[in-house]
């Protein structure tokens, strides 16, 4: 059997509101996306890595440092309440008139620059051991959820508060941290969802799981990959 091709897709629209020109913003000396874009280059079952942007900008940084950008986003896949997946399958369309469809799209979100090395190839290895069609990426969750603050509801037993250690693994909760997603090409065409099928989750940590949407959790991240790089 033919080994699983992989396809790195990294959207990168230009209209941010929260934190306008976030996905180019300095971090580290490089822009925001630069990060995905190494991450992606350095894992060797990649095969391609196309940033999917709206912005020319976006796009003369993106090909600086080493990412394809083929074609630009219509404006239509630009908005602020367009979904994901309909950009990853536009990158397939294009690349199917190329004659060029992988087998399993590996969508890395820009504003998750945080990844460590071999993050991505410990990812691919536990989607290809688990069989799985789609994959996503989790962090644990130390948090106590409570919901409804006009009539407050605990989603714990707050009468016999657990300790985190105590919790046994199946118990635990675990969230979606946006860093990655992997999901078999015929899958995603299906679906038209990134996730479906049988799903892997892959566990990250807790660092690596920051997703800059405001200045604050720049400034977070900022500081966490000082940490990480000794200076």
């Amino acid at each position: 059997m033919a080994a699983l091709t992989y396809l790195a897709v990294i959207p990168a629209r230009g209209g941010s509101k929260a934190l306008p020109g976030k996905n180019i913003r300095p971090l580290r000396g490089k822009p925001m996306l630069a990060w995905s874009i190494a991450a992606a280059l350095a894992c060797q079952r990649i095969g391609r890595v196309i940033v999917s942007t709206d912005d020319p900008e976006i796009a003369r940084a993106a090909t600086a440092c080493g990412a394809h950008v083929p074609f630009l986003r219509p404006a239509a896949l630009a908005a602020d309440d367009t979904p994901t997946e309909p950009v990853l399958l536009h990158v397939l369309d294009e690349l199917e008139k190329e004659g060029s469809v992988p087998g399993a799209v590996v969508l890395l979100q820009p504003t998750s620059p945080l990844r460590r090395a071999g993050t991505l190839e410990r990812a691919i290895t536990l989607f290809e051991r688990e069989a799985a069609d789609s994959l996503v990426s989790v962090c644990e969750s130390h948090h106590f959820f409570w919901s409804n603050p006009s009539a407050p509801k605990a989603l714990y037993d707050f009468r016999n508060r657990p300790r985190r250690q105590d919790i046994p693994p199946p118990q635990r909760w675990y969230r979606e941290n946006g860093s990655v997603y992997i999901t078999r090409t015929p899958l995603l065409r299906a679906e038209r969802n990134r996730l479906g099928g049988r799903i892997a989750m892959f566990v990250m940590s807790e660092e690596e799981s920051w997703e800059v949407d405001t200045a604050a959790d720049f400034a977070i991240v900022e500081s966490l990959m000082s940490t990480e790089a000794g200076t």
